[in-house]
């Protein structure tokens, strides 16, 4: 495995700064974002997909600092009612894929997207109840109307591609757990998977570790985010996992995001790292820094230090013991 970082957390320097302040943390890949919520700060999409020359630059600038590419990130709604947010999202993810290609990037990732709940619906709409039935409703019209077959064609393009689509399992979006990832991925195409960010699972009463195995069984873990969720029990009492309030309001919410180990130990941490290595996953563990109490150096390096205490990186000898 290797470890990398995700970095809309360097969102404020330019793209030289940005890999020489990774390299010195002794990373080996990054993440970088081509729009949408990660924003593009690093990376001119339309500049590189009209330029053979500026590829080759950007990756030999990469390759100066010891770095690669472990995914480029687009994310975003490209089911959104909003008919200009959905094309926005589209152009930007179809772009991203054949940049890829271009690029030798094995994964895009980005998330599935949730549209509204009928063809007249304004806003999106995430249903998470049976009932009332209105929302059973929703859910087979957004499944059956806009999310599978937009992802079939999608799987189509990346498939040619030889590209592979890590789709985060992030709530608010129609697929936000491994049940939902299966089913996308059976009604679409191998090329859809997950990103797996075992932080968007703690707060949902998912074991990661288990959601590893599960996914991991059916080759569906194609990218994975080192982030951590501290799950405050006392807070979770009055405002339940679907805490609306602010993630700033880190004293009274339910949940909050944190850097590896501090939301969970990392002995956990340890037995995800293995999961991954027994079920297939040995690529990129892609840290995404958002913990509200620490500053991005600090949260930046703890996470590195106890990820590298945990992480497998050589392959296994043979069993002389046995």
């Amino acid at each position: 495995m290797k470890l990398g970082v995700f970095t809309p957390v360097f969102n404020q320097l330019n793209f030289d700064e940005m890999i020489t302040k990774v390299a010195e943390y002794g990373l080996e890949t990054v993440e970088i974002g081509t729009g949408g919520s990660p924003g593009d700060a690093h990376l001119a999409i339309d500049t590189l997909l009209a330029s053979s020359e500026a590829r080759q630059d950007y990756l030999a600038r990469l390759a100066d600092k010891g770095l690669t590419i472990s995914a480029l990130s687009c994310h975003h709604n490209p089911i959104s009612p909003v008919k200009t947010v959905a094309l926005e999202a589209d152009e930007l993810l179809r772009k991203t894929i054949k940049l890829a290609q271009l690029m030798n990037v094995a994964v895009v990732n980005g998330f599935s997207g949730v549209s509204g709940g009928n063809p007249s619906d304004t806003q999106v709409n995430w249903p998470v109840l049976p009932w009332p039935t209105e929302y059973t409703d929703n859910y087979h019209y957004q499944w059956e109307k806009k999310l599978i077959p937009y992802w079939q064609e999608i799987n189509t393009e990346a498939e040619a591609a030889g590209v592979k689509i890590g789709i985060e399992l992030h709530g608010g979006f129609l697929a936000h757990t491994p049940y939902t990832m299966l089913k996308l991925r059976e009604a679409t195409g191998k090329a859809i998977g997950c990103n797996l960010d075992p932080s968007h699972l703690w707060w949902q009463g998912i074991d990661p570790v288990a959601a590893i195995k599960i996914l991991g069984a059916a080759g569906a873990i194609h990218h994975f985010h080192a982030k951590d969720t501290f799950l405050d029990q006392d807070n979770i009492n009055m405002h339940g996992l679907t805490d609306m309030q602010p993630y700033s309001e880190v004293k009274s919410r339910a949940w909050t995001f944190r850097s590896v180990g501090c939301g969970h130990d990392l002995k956990i941490w340890s037995d995800m790292i293995s999961a991954l290595r027994i079920y297939g996953y040995d690529y990129v563990l892609s840290i995404e820094h958002e913990d509200p109490i620490m500053s991005i150096d600090e949260g930046l390096r703890r996470a590195v230090t106890n990820l590298r205490s945990v992480m497998i990186q050589e392959q296994p000898t043979d069993m002389w013991w046995v």
